[in-house]
């Protein structure tokens, strides 16, 4: 082994410990098995979660096999690791469908061939354990020991609730590295415990500890830790348009760690251009979940839409609420969200355009008139709606949240369409309303 495998290997590690455990490991001449585990908390594996599997990717180059952990079993404990209160507990069917899919997102930063990933189901194990080998478990770990982790001695602090299953919790994950025989456990800086409780456990059942090996948490959009639960993320299976727009609107402050941490790059981003630097970044995070034609199609996107202020190329379909004239005010409530004051405000400032020409009216024909009035019905947004129906449904069954969280920060496109009862041909009503969006999105 060479310094420049070594380095590869443990790029952006935080910890990598006992100091000089793995290069001694990384020297008997075999390969080694280097565990992940992954908890389904959520449908989404995010570019943050991606970090530790993208040093497990290392480790498969490097001719070493990858064992993926899903946690179907300690999902339904939740993992107490950086947490000020208890997990919800999710239902087992979210838990199985949670599962299925994160094989699937892994596959797009490891190698998923036989030889080189081993994917287990925690609940392979730890279901069958009976109630005499849980406390042989527990006697490996002391509860002062427990109790000295950061997030637990917080909460005992503050007298928040800790439940006895929260306290099992690094057992169980300590158990699967007994299971697996791993010799490298991955995590984030928040799994230190965790993975050197394994440590504990392995010796303690007369098994070689693992080496516990670190890497650092992702900085979400929002400035706080990237995670499910606060819904800051980037996903591995977002949309290329979501994607490439969430990463465009990262911070220049953060640039910097996601060219070290998600792009793995030496290059600075500081010494580049500061819309190129995000735009490389926005193609990488696309590339690798999509592709490159993909990526390219999503910088057209973001291109036309957000710096140009255009119309996306195709919007989805919904019906214009029934009657003439439309009400702007209610039509802008019922399709946004909004509140019928919001909506007038709107109108007052210049937001709703027709024919691209600001409008003051509240009232509009949909038939019957000649003109500009007899085009395209169009408001920003993502939406379309068509005559005759339920008028200003929500398309995405979350109200103002549904809209908002499509295209983060950029310009929104609606097209509503309207005829004048005829059957071929129709006359068609164009309405612009423009919307931009606050960084927390509950801005218009």
């Amino acid at each position: 082994m060479v310094a420049s495998d070594l380095a590869d290997l443990t790029r952006n590690a935080v910890d990598v410990l006992p100091a000089g455990e793995l290069e001694r490991r990384l020297g008997l001449g075999r390969p080694l098995r280097v565990k992940l585990g992954i908890d389904v908390t959520s449908p989404d594996i995010h570019v943050g979660r991606a970090i530790p599997l993208q040093r497990m990717a290392a480790f498969q180059r490097a001719g070493h096999v990858g064992v993926l952990i899903i946690g179907d079993y300690t999902t339904r404990i939740g993992d107490p690791s950086g947490r000020s209160s208890e997990r919800p507990v999710l239902s087992d069917e979210e838990i199985d469908a949670n599962a299925q899919t994160y094989l699937e997102q892994a596959a797009q930063v490891v190698d998923t061939s036989p030889e080189r990933l081993e994917v287990r189901m925690n609940g392979e194990w730890l279901s069958r354990l009976d109630f005499a080998e849980v406390v042989r478990l527990t006697r490996t770990i002391t509860l002062a020991g427990l109790l000295e982790r950061d997030d637990f001695a917080k909460r005992v602090a503050a007298r928040t609730p800790i439940s006895v299953s929260e306290l099992l919790y690094p057992f169980m994950q300590a158990y699967d590295s007994v299971a697996v025989e791993a010799d490298v456990e991955l995590g984030g800086t928040d799994q230190l415990y965790n993975l050197l409780a394994g440590r504990e456990v392995m010796q303690a059942y007369g098994l070689e500890p693992q080496v516990a090996l670190t890497t650092p948490l992702l900085i979400g959009l929002d400035g706080r830790k990237m995670s499910a639960s606060l819904a800051n993320y980037i996903g591995l299976t977002d949309s290329p348009e979501e994607q490439f727009g969430k990463t465009m609107r990262i911070s220049d402050e953060l640039l910097p760690e996601y060219y070290r941490l998600v792009m793995e790059s030496d290059a600075d981003p500081a010494t580049l251009d500061p819309l190129e630097a995000k735009l490389e970044l926005a193609r990488f995070v696309v590339t690798r979940s999509h592709g490159e034609e993909a990526a390219r199609a999503a910088e057209a996107h973001f291109t036309r839409v957000v710096r140009e202020g255009q119309a996306p190329d195709e919007v989805p379909e919904a019906d214009l609420p029934p009657g003439d004239p439309v009400h702007l005010p209610a039509l802008i409530r019922e399709v946004f969200g909004l509140s019928t004051s919001e909506a007038r405000r709107l109108i007052a400032q210049g937001g709703v355009k027709l024919d691209g020409a600001p409008t003051a009216d509240l009232d509009l024909l949909a038939s019957g008139q000649e003109g500009n009035l007899a085009d395209l019905l169009e408001v920003e947004s993502d939406w379309v709606f068509t005559p005759g129906g339920t008028g200003g449904q929500d398309l995405f069954g979350n109200g103002r949240g549904g809209l908002f969280g499509l295209f983060i920060g950029k310009r929104r496109h609606l097209r509503f369409v309207a005829n004048k009862g005829c059957r071929d041909d129709c006359s068609r009503i164009e309405l612009s309303v423009a919307f931009s969006e606050c960084h927390d999105g509950t801005g218009v």
